[in-house]
């Protein structure tokens, strides 16, 4: 239902450009629930019998912003009396709902999280199919003989899907991997297989690297400052924790002439980041903000570097051989990510796809 949301998303703009997150979290809600009553009335109209559920009525309860919630609990009454029945139970994901009764979102990707939590709380396997065969060493659109893993690991997986990969959202792998469940992965209709997503310790012959991630949905933010240090980065820091803004790519210089801090966000928290510097600026009125969004986020992934060097080293020489310049760099122990130009993420992709036999 992403083009439902996306369309629900364009006419809120023609009623106003600043919507209230409560309202706006009720009305997206409404794309699923949509999705899941056509779905029952077509089970019913067969003879199987069903019940759909939103969010509310199957007990998911969240905590947090109304349009990025956690689930922090799903009460299980309803599906076991349910199950008594021989219902099929169809549970609108993305969505739930708080202590003070009001319909809440999960985020994009949130009807993942919702099906690993439900399987968690009913202590069943969790299967997900959607448009794609599995879990891909890269997008398949970018570099066609991408290969299809049968398995990858529960780390190597929440490192994709955290660096952009798209397949899975990242919390819906967490919390399988926190939970020990098994996720499986697969095409919807289709008789190929899929990939499972399994424990480290499965993983029984393993690859330096297993994934290329191009993140396009990226802005660069440059905030520079000529005097006012540790109080602004406290401010700074204290803001985007308040707005559950997730930032990357931290890299913060100080010398005599002040202070500069620079970091990576999501395109669609833009709105929000503005917001808080235009508050910051308030108090700070040296700060000046500057953000680009014709970056993209380029990451290799793998969990075999731990024990293999020379990693990094391959990927910079390829970038630097093809004349792709590149600029934050940051590491994990199973990723190596950079910024470059986005007009040269779909190249970069491919080249390094073909350097590490992806």
């Amino acid at each position: 239902m992403g083009k439902t949301t996306d369309e629900l998303l364009a006419n809120v703009k023609h009623i106003t450009s600043t919507p209230n997150d409560q309202d706006l979290a009720m009305l997206l809600t409404t794309g699923e629930q949509q999705t899941i009553s056509y779905l029952s009335l077509t089970l019913n109209d067969i003879g199987v019998k069903s019940r759909p559920l939103t969010g509310y009525q199957a007990g998911i309860e969240t905590i947090g912003h109304h349009l990025k919630s956690k689930i922090s609990s799903i009460k299980t009454d309803l599906f076991n009396q349910l199950f008594r029945t021989n219902q099929v139970i169809i549970v609108a994901g993305f969505q739930g709902f708080n202590k003070e009764g009001e319909l809440t979102t999960l985020g994009r990707g949130g009807s993942d999280t919702t099906a690993v939590a439900l399987a968690a709380a009913l202590g069943c396997t969790c299967e997900i199919y959607t448009d794609v065969t599995g879990v891909y060493s890269t997008d398949p659109r970018i570099f066609p003989t991408a290969k299809r893993w049968d398995m990858i690991s529960y780390e190597e997986m929440m490192e994709m899907s955290a660096l952009g990969a798209g397949v899975l959202e990242t919390r819906s792998v967490e919390l399988a991997n926190n939970n020990g469940l098994h996720l499986y992965l697969g095409k919807t209709l289709s008789t190929e297989k899929g990939t499972w997503i399994v424990p480290n310790d499965q993983i029984l012959e393993r690859k330096a690297v297993t994934g290329v991630a191009l993140d396009k949905d990226m802005s660069h933010v440059t905030l520079t400052d000529s005097s006012n240090g540790e109080a602004l980065l406290n401010d700074i820091f204290k803001k985007l924790e308040q707005e559950e803004i997730n930032i990357d790519m931290i890299s913060q210089i100080r010398n005599t002439y002040g202070m500069q801090l620079s970091f990576t966000a999501k395109d669609s928290d833009e709105k929000q980041l503005i917001s808080i510097f235009n508050l910051l600026k308030e108090t700070y009125p040296d700060l000046t903000v500057n953000i680009v969004e014709d970056y993209a986020k380029i990451s290799v992934i793998g969990a075999g570097m731990r024990d293999m060097s020379g990693v990094a080293s391959r990927i910079f020489r390829t970038l630097i051989k093809s004349e792709i310049p590149y600029y934050q760099v940051t590491t994990s122990e199973i990723s190596v990510s950079c910024v470059i130009d986005e007009t040269n993420g779909k190249k970069a992709t491919k080249l390094l796809c073909k350097k590490f036999d992806l």
